[in-house]
């Protein structure tokens, strides 16, 4: 909504998340960055009758933003009567400052769930200028990609803006999955099939996983590490990957969770 629409974007949303029926899909609310009306934004949709899983947090700095998140959440939680820790934190780095501060951010916070990459303000940000291939915010994805993974975090790319290129975001979407992404930012509901259709692995893919981790657990056996299979060596990075394989698949329900 326009900026002089908060307080009604603010009700609608606490009266979408007190009324809708979202069945499995987790309930997100996008705040406004801290200053900005975060606060009220908190405020307003924690009262709602049913508190959104996790806040989406733009333009995130530093650790204290996060944290001061946090303690706005505990008191929600304490109003509903909820688990401590119950709502979780989403956090878009998408400023040359957050990208300077990821390793403090990502450490933040126990709600902290993931980072999120925003391309288009960063580049803004940056004073540079935005292109097809990406090279002006490689930098900031990978390290995104990075620190999520070295704090357990889900990293969630950037959204694809152009909504007439699907070639396009079929190949940015699986450039964020070759860069360790778990996700990918959806701008339009035409956007979630692609991008569910290539973070799902394909049968073919689960097969070979699945041969892969049955191998290493009869070489296992053996006392064997290192090995030959279909004439590739097969070790350790292997076996991680074949194993996140297996762990995208169960996410995305191609095989039942183990």
């Amino acid at each position: 909504m326009a900026i002089g629409r908060k307080a009604e974007a603010r009700r609608e949303a606490a009266r979408a998340l007190s009324g809708l029926d979202f069945g499995r899909a987790e309930r997100l609310v996008r705040v406004n960055p801290e200053g900005a009306g975060l606060e009220e934004d908190v405020r307003i949709t924690g009262e709602a009758g049913h508190p959104p899983d996790a806040y989406v947090v733009p333009k995130v700095e530093s650790p204290a933003a996060i944290r001061k998140l946090s303690r706005l959440l505990s008191g929600i939680e304490r109003r509903h009567r909820l688990p401590a820790q119950t709502i979780r934190i989403l956090a878009i780095i998408e400023t040359a400052r957050g990208v300077v501060e990821l390793g403090p951010i990502a450490a933040s916070d126990p709600r902290l769930a993931a980072l999120l990459f925003g391309a288009e303000d960063l580049c803004g940000d940056l004073g540079g200028t935005r292109t097809r291939d990406g090279r002006e915010v490689l930098y900031a994805r990978s390290a995104v990609a990075i620190h999520a993974a070295a704090r357990r975090l889900q990293a969630i790319d950037t959204p694809f803006v152009d909504l007439t290129d699907e070639t396009g975001l079929l190949a940015e979407t699986r450039d964020a999955l070759a860069l360790g992404y778990s996700g990918k930012l959806a701008i339009h509901p035409s956007q979630i099939a692609p991008i569910h259709g290539v973070f799902t692995p394909r049968a073919e893919e689960v097969e070979a996983a699945q041969r892969l981790l049955d191998e290493h657990e009869r070489q296992q056996a053996e006392g064997k590490g290192v090995f030959v299979l279909e004439g590739r060596m097969i070790d350790m990075p292997m076996v991680r990957a074949a194993r996140a394989v297996l762990a995208r698949a169960r996410l995305a329900g191609v095989v039942p969770a183990s």
